[in-house]
């Protein structure tokens, strides 16, 4: 089965916000629908930091998959982070996801993005597993720190 990407826009909000309730839920991440909202809206209007593309039939999508874009010296130019991948449960292990992000990496690579980035929880090996095969490997140089400003 091969994957179908749509950029996503702001009549899709609803159906977006619905899939990423789920992901959030299966993901043990305590957000609310004013959060995702607020946090989906400026993408979906065409803010350049990022874009949201639906996974499977525009209509009835089966998944969703987020990039954030940043700028980066060391890797020479523009860089891309998969901020989040999601699809229903009842589509996964078909290939859609392997497809969805070859088909992206394909497409930044083609626009001069330099690299593609995302992370895994531990403990999601299934997700790690298809992530390694797909040739994303651990940065063993760097570790990942976050600091919340609001």
């Amino acid at each position: 089965m091969t994957a179908q990407l749509h950029l996503a826009g702001p009549d899709d909000l609803d159906r977006l916000s619905t899939m990423s309730a789920a992901f959030h839920a299966e993901e043990g991440i305590a957000l609310n629908e004013t959060h995702r909202r607020t946090a989906f809206e400026p993408l979906l209007k065409g803010a350049p930091q990022g874009a949201v593309y639906l996974i499977g039939p525009q209509r009835a999508p089966v998944g969703y998959l987020v990039l954030g874009f940043s700028w980066s010296i060391v890797q020479g130019g523009m860089t891309a982070w998969i901020d989040e991948i999601f699809l229903r449960p009842a589509v996964r292990g078909r290939g859609l996801g392997r497809d969805a992000i070859s088909a992206m990496a394909r497409t930044l690579s083609q626009a001069d993005v330099r690299s593609l980035y995302l992370d895994v929880r531990p403990g999601n090996t299934d997700a790690a597993k298809l992530y390694k095969k797909l040739g994303f490997q651990p940065r063993d140089t760097y570790v990942t720190l976050v600091k919340h400003l609001s």
